[in-house]
């Protein structure tokens, strides 16, 4: 079997061997923001050489056992063969994905925010909904999911949320769900038991954690802080450690409630600024057309990048790929990774296209 297509093994190892060299140098703890990036570059890279050592070494013990079955017609070890064989081409499709997410921040944290469409409580339920499939998602992959604000809907769900998801390469995954997500279903706040369709916008940003060439001038912010309201247990309404910063020059504004301390909400807030900044940015310069955000902003028909269907059938289907299950209980439990994958080779097609093209 030729390995060549999963992972440059040999240049991933001689980089790895350079980094950990350069540590033994006596003045590399002098500038401790570089020092911390190459460690980040060495634990993702030693992540990815631990993942490929291991998918190896399973593959040559079950060619091993594989052989001994053929030369000694024991049929008994065959179950055992389908198992291990089922798993190691699970783990080689996951890692082709892996090595998709090469962008410049698609190691780092995700901040989803979640607004509600129009449709009152029906939508407002829904962006709740998705905020709990996220959070699935999130658990199975032992990820951290914080709440940074939420605002709660008038009678059920929340009109707006902002979540940190943190884990590895966290952003690469989840920058395949910005977009408008549509639900059709028998509506629980309805009487008459009629089917309605509800919409909800899901945006997607890394979380900075690097210098970036974006200014932000501290006479241009506007600063309120105030008391938490929603979840976040007794603190939150003790005192006003709530921040809101508004970026004059843009109309941006970010907010932050989670943290015990205003200065921690102030910092994450600042992390939110920069974030939605470079977005500007990057929209501005038309590079990377939806490399950040995205394109779908407006919460209608015609918009969605996915449709969850309760009623009168069960489907859930990416109108960007095509890709469709009929489970959709699975789904919103978070089963969404077939939905990521799709997307994240579409868009690896894509854009070797490109490159072939240039």
């Amino acid at each position: 079997m030729k390995w060549g297509f999963l992972f440059d093994y040999a240049g991933s190892r001689e980089e790895l061997k350079k980094m950990e060299e350069s540590m033994a140098d006596p003045d590399f703890w002098s500038d401790i923001e570089k020092a911390s990036k190459v460690n980040q570059k060495i634990k993702v890279l030693k992540d990815k050489l631990d993942q490929y050592d291991s998918i190896r070494s399973r593959y040559d013990d079950l060619t091993v056992l594989l052989e001994l079955a053929y030369e000694e017609g024991d049929e008994s070890l065959e179950p055992e063969i389908q198992s291990e064989y089922q798993k190691l081409q699970k783990d080689v499709a996951d890692m082709k994905i892996k090595l998709m997410l090469n962008g410049r921040y698609d190691a780092n944290n995700a901040i989803m925010s979640f607004h509600a469409g129009a449709g009152g409580t029906e939508a407002q339920d829904w962006a709740q909904m998705l905020i709990r499939m996220y959070t699935r998602w999130a658990e199975r992959r032992g990820f951290e999911v914080d709440i940074l604000d939420y605002l709660e809907g008038d009678e059920a769900g929340v009109k707006n949320a902002t979540l940190m998801v943190k884990g590895d390469y966290a952003y690469g995954y989840l920058k395949a769900e910005k977009g408008v997500h549509r639900l059709v279903r028998i509506s629980p706040f309805d009487a008459a038991g009629r089917r309605h369709t509800s919409f909800a916008l899901v945006e997607v940003l890394p979380e900075i954690t690097e210098d970036i060439d974006v200014e932000i001038n501290p006479a241009d912010l506007k600063i309120d802080t105030y008391r938490s309201s929603g979840a976040g247990g007794q603190h939150v309404n003790k005192t006003e450690s709530a921040v809101r910063i508004t970026h004059i020059p843009t109309g941006i504004v970010v907010q932050c409630q989670n943290e015990r301390s205003q200065l921690q909400n102030r910092e994450t807030a600042m992390k939110m600024l920069k974030a939605r900044l470079l977005e500007l940015k990057e929209r501005e310069r038309e590079e990377e057309i939806s490399g950040i955000k995205g394109e779908h902003v407006d919460m209608g028909w015609g918009n969605q990048i996915r449709s969850y269907v309760f009623h009168p059938y069960s489907m859930v289907k990416d109108h960007r790929t095509g890709y469709e299950v009929g489970n959709v209980q699975a789904v919103m439990d978070g089963e969404i990774d077939d939905f990521i994958n799709e997307y994240l080779k579409k868009m690896a097609r894509e854009n070797s296209k490109i490159s072939a093209i240039e």
